[in-house]
């Protein structure tokens, strides 16, 4: 069985995830934990002023984050995001496990849907691949629990005040496929990367890309 986040990281780069199993310690950092937190918070740092929001891991001005959360407000499902069925939900698939940090309760014939929340930025449009492969283990492991099909996962990034949707296409269940068969062939150091993943990786130093001039592998 295969943590959700051995997944994501062998669709990032299964050279950095050889390295992360390599690690003793392989808890999420306090300042992800603290951003990742603030996904439980939003009716609260709604209405909060500027001064308690400029105390918290934001990565948007007081500002133009409540604009964020007013526009979440707006969502059909903002209640389930803000009150959902489960929370920090251990799940066990046929192929992968993991935490899924929200479960949103069914609405008539519409499945439960699991959110994956990251403590970073989101890009432009869409999630990042390693998010969405992320996403799409958290779903198919529901899906195995609840025995009925879960067709779309949601990625919240709760430092910005933005909710992504991830559509289980073809296309994304055959990337999670690839990195899920990534992940299990890992049995040595497999090759480097040469791309700018290289610059923000915790394993530059184990890695050997002298080259690169921050880190090696992102994390």
């Amino acid at each position: 069985m295969t943590p959700f986040s051995d997944v994501a990281r062998a669709a990032y780069c299964p050279r950095q995830l050889y390295y992360a199993r390599r690690e003793d310690d392989r808890a999420v950092p306090p300042d992800a934990r603290a951003r990742t937190d603030l996904a439980y918070r939003y009716p609260a740092l709604a209405d909060a002023p500027d001064a308690t929001l400029r105390r918290l891991p934001l990565r948007r001005s007081p500002a133009a984050y409540r604009r964020n959360l007013d526009r979440l407000r707006e969502r059909d499902d903002y209640d389930r995001l803000a009150d959902p069925e489960r929370e920090r939900a251990f799940v066990s698939g046929k192929d992968c496990h993991g935490t899924i940090h929200k479960v949103l309760s069914p609405t008539g014939d519409d499945p439960p849907v699991p959110t994956v929340v990251s403590p970073g930025e989101p890009p432009e449009n869409g999630v990042w691949e390693p998010q969405s492969v992320r996403a799409v283990a958290a779903a198919k492991a529901l899906a195995w629990e609840r025995e009925r099909e879960v067709p779309r996962a949601l990625v919240e990034y709760p430092s910005v005040g933005a909710v992504r949707e991830v559509r289980l296409t073809t296309r994304k269940k055959a990337a999670y496929r690839r990195a899920l068969r990534a992940a299990r062939a890992i049995d040595g150091p497999p090759s480097r990367v040469d791309d700018d993943r290289c610059s923000a990786c915790d394993y530059r130093g184990q890695c050997g890309v002298g080259r690169r001039s921050f880190r090696s592998l992102l994390g």
